[in-house]
């Protein structure tokens, strides 16, 4: 069999978005990976489906795999002809011990790459506002492991020339001999009120960071019971922090939004939470499809058939345009055969989808629901019209039916259906039971009850329970009142019906 390919990836410090492009085709191309607890998760979302995981993660008590089983597993599965992807937190060459990982693929002439990643040595200080080096302060920076073998010592280190020749130090690994560092520093000459700065987990939500000095860190860390992984900055560039720490200035630094939104929709509200500083979780408890009861197929074609017929054609979402233009293109219906019709779109988003298609709405009503639509063309409206409204299985029936009270013929067909979608489930029921979901988004009714059922299914026996002190974001009123009949109350509540609406509420408040 022909040898396999292993990559030695840098997952960088832990923003999934920090990846380098290199870095990312590796994980998707790769029939195997093999990470560790310092790579985020979210990364392993852009791998292919079948793609094999192994996890290898270390923990300061305890290794799951010891690094020589480590770099065998490497060679074992490159010569069963697989492409590896061995992915390492920040810089796999900053005391990642690719070293040693490399070595092992060379001696059995295994074919491999090293993909450099953002080392968390230099990430890590400047999510803290701490830039490693500044003209006003110091033009050297040194990076010095915290951790060594149980058969060395810090003798090792010459900590003379540190204390004396380098402006910035920066200490991976090192919590537990802190009060080492910091007397061998002082001893060497570095003055006790010299600054220092802890930095826990940057660049991930859980990012915190305690400064002092030399002289007083050691205690102040103890008392606050801070934990690794953190990287330690010792250096006179710590005084810049207060000005500079910019992404705790972010209305959701520190908050973990979970997207219950189908994945096809996600990605908009994804991207705004992202730039509020906080970590968009998807969940996409909705999975959008083509009708699947034949008889909703059957009035969805004959409805197409006679599309020509329609005074109005009233489109209520985005999707229901994606589906119904996808269902044209399918059965070779020409789309000027609308041209006969007005068509009337609910909200800027809908416009905008039908606008990509080359079709402007004749009617955009200024509320984003059905009663704002009626409104909008209630005067216009002429009884025995025909109607057309390409909806989904679990639309309102408030629309049609006052269509209907007012003397229209309305043909009210579902484009799209509503699947109940479980993936990536135990990861959010993890998440939720560790109080590390702090924001649910509901942009719809259906992903209210969708959560509720996913999360029954998914083994929870009282989803209400689960859901407890997590804060609750809607973004319109019938989403809201959904919210409540299953007993949760609200926090944010978008002015619009839209997903900016929704993500600037969320900006308001400040945790």
């Amino acid at each position: 069999m022909t040898k396999g390919k292993v990559y030695l990836v840098g997952a960088g410090p832990g923003d999934p978005k920090l990846i380098t492009v290199r870095g990312l085709e590796a994980i998707q191309k790769a029939d195997v990976i093999v990470y560790d607890r310092l790579a985020s998760p979210r990364l392993l979302k852009h791998r292919k489906p079948e793609a094999e995981l192994i996890f290898v993660g270390k923990l300061p008590d305890k290794h799951m795999l010891k690094q020589e089983e480590i770099n065998q597993l490497l060679v074992d599965l490159a010569f069963q002809g697989k492409v590896v992807t061995r992915l390492k937190g920040g810089d796999p060459s900053v005391f990642g011990r690719v070293g040693e990982e490399a070595e092992l693929l060379a001696d059995n002439e295994v074919t491999y790459e090293i993909i450099p990643g953002i080392t968390s040595s230099i990430a890590v200080p400047a999510y803290a506002g701490i830039p490693v080096t500044h003209r006003d302060f110091t033009s050297s920076v040194a990076i010095v492991t915290g951790h060594e073998y149980p058969n060395k010592t810090y003798s090792s280190l010459d900590w003379e020339h540190l204390a004396k020749a380098i402006g910035t130090m920066v200490f991976l690994m090192g919590v537990a001999n802190l009060e080492q560092i910091s007397r061998e520093l002082i001893r060497c000459g570095k003055p006790p009120q010299m600054p220092v700065a802890l930095v826990r987990w940057g660049t991930w939500t859980e990012q915190a960071t305690i400064t002092g000095t030399l002289e007083d860190i050691a205690e102040k860390v103890k008392q606050a019971n801070f934990q690794s992984p953190a990287v330690i900055i010792v250096g006179e560039v710590v005084k810049l922090r207060e000005k500079l720490a910019w992404i705790e200035k972010k209305p959701l630094f520190g908050r973990r939004v979970l997207v219950t939104r189908a994945r096809s929709q996600a990605s908009e509200l994804v991207d705004l939470i992202d730039e509020l500083g906080g970590e968009a979780v998807e969940f996409p408890v909705i999975r959008l499809q083509p009708p699947s009861r034949p008889e909703a197929q059957l009035a969805l074609d004959e409805a197409l058939d006679k599309l020509q017929t329609f005074d109005w054609i009233l489109l209520t979402s985005v999707n229901g345009v994606e589906f119904f233009f996808s269902r044209l293109l399918e059965k070779r219906i020409d789309v000027r055969r609308m041209g006969n019709a007005r068509i009337a779109a609910v909200g800027p988003k809908t416009a905008e989808a039908l606008a990509e298609r080359g079709i402007l709405a004749d009617v955009l009503p200024a509320r984003y629901q059905g009663e704002g639509i009626l409104e909008a063309i209630q005067t216009e409206l002429k009884p025995d019209q025909k109607v057309l409204l390409p909806t989904a299985d679990l639309a309102r029936e408030y629309l049609p039916s006052k269509l209907k009270e007012l003397g229209l013929q309305v043909t009210e067909v579902d484009v799209y259906e509503n699947v109940l979608a479980l993936e990536e489930g135990e990861e959010v029921v993890s998440l939720l039971q560790n109080q590390g979901i702090h924001i649910i988004t509901f942009t719809s009714s259906s992903t209210v009850t969708n959560l509720f059922e996913a999360l029954r299914q998914l083994g929870v026996e009282d989803p209400l329970a689960l859901l407890q002190g997590v804060e609750i974001a809607c973004i319109g009123p019938k989403t809201a009142e959904t919210v409540r009949q299953f007993g949760l109350p609200i926090t944010y509540m978008a002015e619009e019906a839209t997903v900016a609406s929704l993500a600037e509420s969320l900006s308001l408040h400040r945790k």
